[in-house]
């Protein structure tokens, strides 16, 4: 009923060539989805340098044609094969059940403002309109992507302001959190420290969502301070989705392993979001794609064999995007289906 796929120019010529190829290849592939009834419902489009790029993006018929009258996101994290933009797209029978939206501040809201204030005022900008629409955070968020500029130095305050939020909305280790990924990323605003995409379901209840544990495998992300939920299974009438938050090379007592061992590392974070699915009775074979981040793009080569070696049947990007701890070498989030 749902298909992802993952599009990308392969010329090496300049962007706006690239572009002109890259809306070929949306155009074909929505083509041929059109004739399974399907249509597109969401995409995520990855820039290696949103302050060049961004521009050029938004007004080229790849966006205004066809990217703009649908739910996305636009965020730079630099595909590491080089091709310097990619598309994910979903594509569906079924209208969305849900309203994705991509929240940036402007350069005056961003300018003089810190990592914490920045997430703060994000948070606050979403929790205001989900009280107009009658909805509440702690029941009709499913999802976030929280993107850090210079993750190594700013994390810290975004990780703060999203604890102080949920405290305040009910959010804490006796009732549960919200699926995330927080993960190195910019956006076109160059004074922005922070960025976030929010997942909204508007007709869902409390009891829709299992959060998934695997605790034989990974500790309770508040253990070190941080608040989010390692995957959310959310159980609708037709399907049931599995949204797996960005996950690393980490054991249940919350301590990295395998340091500066990149191909270790994926083992074992794959191994994490096998054990994380199989606590929601799915498999890796529910997947229905990744997003690998790296924090060193000369990985690249090593970890595209790997995915090709072990999954080639499911889409996959990898960008490149430094994960909140620097011993970290790479990440990985999903999303499967059953």
């Amino acid at each position: 009923m749902d298909n992802y796929t993952i599009l990308k120019p392969l010329s090496k010529d300049i962007f706006d060539k690239r572009l002109v190829e890259l809306e070929t290849l949306v155009r074909e592939y929505l083509q041929a989805e059109s004739l399974e009834g399907r249509t597109l419902q969401w995409c995520k489009i990855f820039l290696s340098d949103a302050q060049n790029q961004y521009t050029q993006l938004i007004e080229s018929d790849l966006y205004q044609d066809i990217v703009s009258a649908y739910a996305s996101t636009i965020v730079e994290q630099a595909p590491a094969d080089g091709s310097k933009i990619a598309i994910l797209i979903k594509t569906s029978i079924e209208p969305a059940p849900y309203i994705f939206q991509s929240m940036r501040l402007t350069e005056g809201e961003t300018r003089g403002t810190s990592s914490y204030l920045q997430t703060m005022m994000l948070f606050e900008k979403y929790v205001r309109w989900l009280k107009e629409q009658g909805l509440r955070l702690d029941t009709h968020c499913v999802r976030t992507w929280i993107y850090v500029n210079d993750i190594d130095n700013n994390y810290a305050g975004a990780v703060k302001a999203r604890n102080d939020i949920f405290l305040q909305h009910g959010l804490t280790i006796d009732t549960h959190f919200i699926a995330s990924t927080g993960i190195g990323g910019a956006s076109h605003i160059q004074s922005a420290q922070v960025a976030i995409d929010f997942l909204t379901y508007p007709n869902i209840e409390e009891s829709n969502k299992t959060y998934l544990k695997a605790l034989d495998h990974l500790n309770p992300t508040h253990e070190y301070g941080v608040a989010f939920e390692r995957g959310t299974k959310l159980s609708l009438a037709d399907k049931t989705i599995f949204y797996i938050s960005g996950t690393a090379s980490i054991d249940r007592h919350g301590h990295v392993i395998y340091l500066r061992d990149i191909g270790r590392q994926a083992k074992r974070l794959l191994e994490n979001i096998g054990a994380l699915l199989k606590d929601g009775n799915a498999t890796m074979e529910d997947i229905k794609y990744f997003i690998v981040y790296l924090r060193d793009t000369s990985d690249y080569e090593q970890i595209e064999s790997f995915m090709q070696q072990n999954y080639p049947h499911i889409p996959h990007v990898i960008v490149r995007a430094k994960v909140c701890r620097p011993e970290w070498l790479v990440e990985m989030e999903c999303l499967a289906q059953q």
